[in-house]
């Protein structure tokens, strides 16, 4: 799916107690804790926490500036990680915090810092099977983009 960031992107509402912090090695374990509860519940597959790290901190795209970690007092809550291509590769919310606005608020800030970089898409991928997901993306002004293959 696709975001035109040469549109405005809404105020962000950020869930009450919610504090926003960048990715750092160590809080991997429990970034990756959410991962998998997030791809249990989604669809996918993460690997383990040292392959999933060493893969995740070493990737050309790696930024930790563009990873956004989201906690309240009980602890992290939501991850976005997104890639210096202008594309969101993982966005989870724990269970617990589902239903407040916590994804919205984690997709809007990864657009406004995507448009702060004078990006003019952002993209990421979803199973069409995960309504949930496709639900607030499309609410979020995403849209589909359909690859088009070249005929032989």
């Amino acid at each position: 799916m696709r975001r035109d960031l040469n549109q405005d992107v809404p105020a962000i509402e950020w869930p009450n107690g919610t504090k926003l912090t960048p990715y750092s090695a160590e809080r991997a374990a429990v970034v990756h804790e959410l991962m998998l509860i997030g791809y249990r519940e989604g669809g996918g597959r993460v690997p383990a926490l040292d392959v999933w790290q060493q893969q995740f901190e070493n990737d050309p795209e790696y930024d930790p500036a563009l990873c956004f970690i989201a906690s309240d007092a009980a602890g992290v809550i939501g991850v976005a990680q997104c890639w210096t291509s202008s594309y969101i590769k993982n966005l989870v919310v724990h269970p617990r915090a589902q239903g407040h606005g916590l994804g919205r608020a984690l997709l809007l800030h990864a657009f406004k810092v995507f448009q702060d970089r004078r990006e003019g898409f952002v993209d990421l991928k979803v199973l069409e099977s995960n309504h949930r997901a496709l639900s607030l993306y499309e609410r979020s002004g995403m849209y589909v983009v359909r690859r088009e293959l070249v005929p032989d």
